[in-house]
């Protein structure tokens, strides 16, 4: 797979194609992070064939439909338990991320793996994705951005075209400190 632009969130369900030993085969649902519908399905397939013995010749999907976001504009923090190749053997992992989305958290976590541990994003697993409430967070690079008081100053700005004269006999002023 390759994580190309932004990953959405999808929920798949497929099963075994009914036969005259099973005539009602059990459905078995994922939620699968990908860029687009088919690479959904083709990493549906991919798990399936790991997990139970049956693969997509034999199967069916019944459903692939795009989970959308519950609240967008509320900044969450997000826990993912992963699993990763390398190139010396297989990892487990658990990582934070502080986003708007679910979806914007696993993009997150696909480039910082590449950029951090150079893991390729076929070659990377994810376990579980779950909100963590701020008092539950491990890692100080979320926990710093949960302080009450946190302030961004701009301490240098430069004013718009249209609000300085034309000819001053005066520097402008950027610093307000």
């Amino acid at each position: 797979m390759k994580a190309m632009g932004t990953l959405k969130q999808y929920e798949v369900i497929g099963r075994k194609q009914p036969s005259e030993k099973e005539a009602n085969p059990p459905l078995y649902k994922m939620r699968i992070f990908a860029p687009e519908r088919i690479v959904a399905k083709s990493r549906f397939w991919y798990f399936l064939r790991h997990l139970r013995k049956f693969k997509k010749m034999t199967g069916e999907i019944v459903s692939v439909k795009e989970i959308p976001e519950t609240s967008p504009t509320r900044v969450k923090n997000f826990g993912i338990w992963l699993r990763y190749d390398s190139r010396s053997g297989t990892h487990n992992m658990y990582r934070e991320y502080r986003e708007l989305s679910v979806a914007g958290a696993v993009t997150a976590c696909y480039r910082d793996m590449g950029a951090r541990h150079r893991a390729r994003a076929h070659s990377i697993q994810i376990i579980r994705v779950q909100e963590v409430a701020a008092a539950k967070c491990r890692r100080p690079q979320v926990k710093q951005f949960h302080d009450a008081k946190l302030r961004f100053p701009l301490p240098k700005r430069i004013e718009q075209k249209h609000t300085l004269p034309r000819f001053s006999h005066v520097r402008p002023k950027t610093y307000f400190m």
